[in-house]
């Protein structure tokens, strides 16, 4: 397994392989040592492909990148989650473009129900303080919540320290290798998040600066990970506003505090509700609203009788739906064995019956 687990790291290291074209190869080949030993004739035929990316396959110093970052994470307790691990994020995989490979520190074996990422600027004002902390408090009664953001400076920041004060896990998503850590000062903090029950996460190996182009990038697995993104404080160009906008792409809620048309550092708030991106919230209440978090109703299986009337498209979604409290639409996708069409017209089907009920993120569960 540790052969295997080289030749992982390794295809994460192949120049110009990214994240869709190693989807590709696994989906062909299985496993990632047999993408390696596939005939370079054969690799070039996949999509996204071509002679000089086949070729790359065959460096060796590829693979021996890849059994020195193996020793340095054994060295330094970090642990990597495979894009086919029971334990990577559910959400996040169902994006097309989330990463192969997660490089974590601290808990490993998350199965949060509700997962919130708070986002915004790093030059935060008293107003996004309070704000932020008032809605992390506000979430603390929420049960199976977890809480993620970026670990940058600003509201990442009080997200991420209220949670460790109120004992909630939050996870840190990073920009860059866990041998070096920005902000600095947040050094001690992402310890701390680790020890109460949380973690950090990083598709960078050791090695990686933080640099302009890895933000972006890192926003996209707080967004892809997340139940709903919400924006506390932004400029109209701020990078919560990309982590907003891919959320929406994910077909993930997105929520925004709304602040004064003249203040700069709400105008990208503002343009979040405007556009009809953002739904507006005033309190942590309001989001739960939105996400439909109340007092939970206790569920009500479905009487056998019953499902003896149901299709048996009807009948795979319903049993598919009982194994957990709820599902996202990709998850049934994969786990019912019904192609899109199918699946669209049996979950309105059920819906229709009052079996199931459409939650917000394309989230599903049995009435």
């Amino acid at each position: 397994m540790e052969n295997e687990w080289i030749y992982r790291l390794a295809l994460t290291f192949v120049k110009q392989v990214g994240p869709k074209t190693g989807r590709a190869l696994l989906e062909q080949y299985g496993t990632a040592s047999a993408v390696f030993h596939a005939p370079a004739k054969q690799l070039k035929l996949i999509d996204g492909m071509g002679d000089a990316r086949a070729k790359a396959f065959k460096d060796v110093e590829v693979l021996k990148r890849a059994e020195n970052e193996l020793t340095y994470m054994a060295d330094n307790g970090i642990a990597p989650i495979w894009l086919y691990d029971d334990n990577y994020p559910e959400r996040l995989k169902a994006c097309i473009d989330s990463p192969l490979l997660l490089y974590a520190k601290g808990n490993t074996q998350f199965d949060a129900q509700k997962v919130v990422a708070i986002v915004g600027t790093r030059r935060l004002t008293e107003y996004g303080v309070k704000l932020t902390e008032d809605l992390v408090h506000g979430l603390a009664d929420v049960d199976g919540v977890l809480i993620a953001s970026g670990l940058a400076d600003g509201i990442d920041t009080i997200a991420h320290r209220q949670c460790v004060k109120l004992n909630i896990p939050t996870v840190g998503v990073l920009g860059h290798g866990h041998d070096t850590m920005y902000p600095a000062g947040n050094k001690t903090l992402a310890k701390e998040m680790c020890e109460k029950g949380g973690a950090v996460w990083t598709e960078y190996p050791s090695g990686t600066i933080p640099t302009k182009e890895n933000f972006p990038m890192r926003n996209r697995i707080v967004a892809g990970m997340s139940d709903v993104t919400v924006v506390v404080e932004s400029d109209i160009k701020g990078g919560a506003l990309i982590t907003a906008r891919l959320a929406s792409s994910y077909n993930r809620e997105v929520a925004a505090f709304p602040g004064r048309v003249n203040d700069k550092r709400s105008t990208g708030c503002n343009e979040l509700i405007r556009t009809n991106v953002a739904a507006m919230i005033t309190s942590a209440d309001d989001l739960i609203e939105l996400m439909n978090w109340g007092k939970p109703q206790a569920t009500k299986p479905v009487q056998k009788k019953l499902l003896l009337a149901l299709t048996v498209e009807e009948q795979t979604l319903i049993e598919v739906l009982q194994t957990k409290d709820m599902l996202h639409a990709d998850e049934l996708l994969h786990q019912s064995g019904l192609n899109n069409s199918q699946l669209a017209a049996t979950l309105l089907s059920l819906e229709m019956q009052g079996l199931i009920k459409a939650l917000p993120g394309k989230m599903y569960r049995v009435n």
